[in-house]
């Protein structure tokens, strides 16, 4: 049945994923006992440091800023931008809340941070897909039927009112042709995709906590603390008297005063090398290490130095080939998919704003791209956002030059052409040639002869 433009269904035996909540979630609490001790790995905490805010944000901005193109196959087999009214709508404006370019970024953001994209489609009364809504990952369960079927359990409720209806507090199963869903190393089950997140987290979390502890080190006045002792030994209870009533007085914003300790006590203070830490080395280590899941080069994000000799052309490929076109070819395949297009059209991620170069390089490539006859003036001139001009729609080439087909059909240099059956042969041509001349001089002598006399 359809519900608020949605296909719902009731599959009673469809059963959950199996390992649904197991997989990847398990890093939460990176050893036995860790949510007990409160140290387990948060992903508010993980995504909060700079490393892996910095390898979310990048790969996502860069998705999101890639806007969609509708093309169509023509019968030169070139494709070409095109509009189509089913179509075009949703990709200009996906939902009444995102624009194109929101609805990339949670995307992609959804499938990094969760392994996984949902994202539900809405129609109307003619079938057609009108808006798209990115769901969280945590409120939406796979299920399997007895025959095979895939369903997608939403357990939203009244908990989200971002979509067009709320479901009134029940679980609603739609069949998968209402669901778009993009995973990512799918390990534990082809429904259950994994993130990098997930390779990431431990080494973010230790970088948090170095991060952490610096921050209370230096709160500390970068002070490492000390040791009290007394010649004739202190009770338990004198003790912690003593280190509660030193650490409010000399601790924190009162490190560095003068302390004045009585009855023999003495205070020796640590002492401490910021290079037996190793701390930038560790931190940096580990920053790398979480780049790897994401294919983001380091430097990408600020970490190291750009490899000698690279141009920011090579840069770039090398950062869509490892971090990027994988995102961008899923996104595409799904939503041509998604909107059952057919098989002349198909949805693009436009990649020139990855590619953006300066004004100068710019116009060398297109110069270069006119001289050689692979596109118009025209075409080049609206890359500048100039107008058309006179001529500017044709292909044009030097007048010595030769049509390919033309150069392909020449005969070899040791080669002549053989005469056709019925024409005379070079000999032939020669003789006729002379024989003109020769009558031609004997009529020139008598025309003289003749004025003479």
């Amino acid at each position: 049945m359809r519900i608020f433009g949605f296909n719902i269904t009731r599959e009673k035996a469809a059963k959950p994923v199996t390992d649904w909540r197991r997989g990847w979630r398990v890093i939460h609490e990176p050893y036995t006992g860790a949510w007990q001790k409160n140290d387990e790995l948060k992903r508010g905490d993980l995504t909060c440091y700079p490393a892996l805010y910095a390898c979310l944000n990048r790969i996502t901005q860069d998705i999101g800023k890639l806007p969609f193109l509708l093309k169509r196959k023509g019968a030169n087999g070139i494709w070409e931008v095109a509009e189509n009214p089913a179509w075009s709508p949703v990709l200009r404006k996906p939902n009444g809340y995102q624009t194109a370019q929101q609805f990339r970024e949670a995307w992609i953001l959804s499938k990094l941070l969760d392994g996984n994209t949902f994202v539900l489609k809405q129609r109307d009364n003619r079938g057609v897909v009108t808006s798209l809504y990115v769901l969280d990952p945590s409120r939406v369960e796979p299920l399997v039927s007895e025959a095979g079927r895939v369903f997608y359990r939403l357990n939203y409720g009244t908990a989200n009112n971002l979509l067009p209806e709320t479901y009134g507090g029940e679980q609603i199963v739609v069949p998968a042709s209402e669901i778009i869903h993009d995973r990512i190393n799918p390990f534990h089950h082809q429904l259950l995709g994994v993130p990098p997140l997930c390779a990431a987290a431990l080494a973010a979390g230790k970088n948090f906590k170095i991060l952490r502890n610096s921050s209370a080190f230096f709160a500390n006045n970068a002070s490492p603390g000390g040791l009290i002792t007394a010649p004739a030994g202190l009770t338990e209870e004198e003790a912690d008297a003593i280190q509660a009533g030193f650490n409010e007085r000399y601790s924190g914003e009162n490190s560095g005063k003068i302390a004045v300790i009585g009855a023999d006590l003495r205070f020796t203070p640590f002492s401490f090398k910021a290079a037996d830490s190793q701390l930038v080395e560790q931190l940096r280590y580990s920053d790398e290490q979480i780049c790897q899941p994401f294919g983001i080069p380091p430097f990408k994000i600020g970490i190291g130095s750009i490899p000698a000799g690279m141009t920011v052309d090579q840069i770039n490929l090398l950062y869509h080939e490892d971090a990027l076109s994988g995102h961008i070819e899923a996104m595409e395949n799904l939503l041509d998919e998604a909107l059952n297009l057919p098989q002349d059209w198909g949805i693009w991620l436009d990649t020139e704003p990855l590619f953006r170069m300066d004004e100068g390089k710019r116009a060398e490539i297109e110069t270069k791209l006119v001289g050689g006859m692979i596109k118009t003036p025209d075409e080049s001139r609206a890359k500048f956002g100039l107008a058309p001009t006179a001529g500017g729609n044709t292909l044009w080439g030097q007048h010595q030059d030769y049509p390919l087909g033309t150069l392909a059909n020449r005969l070899p240099p040791d080669q002549k052409p053989q005469a056709a059956e019925g024409t005379a042969s070079e000999e032939e041509r020669a003789m006729v040639a002379a024989a003109i001349v020769q009558l031609a001089r004997q009529s020139l002598k008598k025309r003289k002869a003749a004025n003479a006399a």
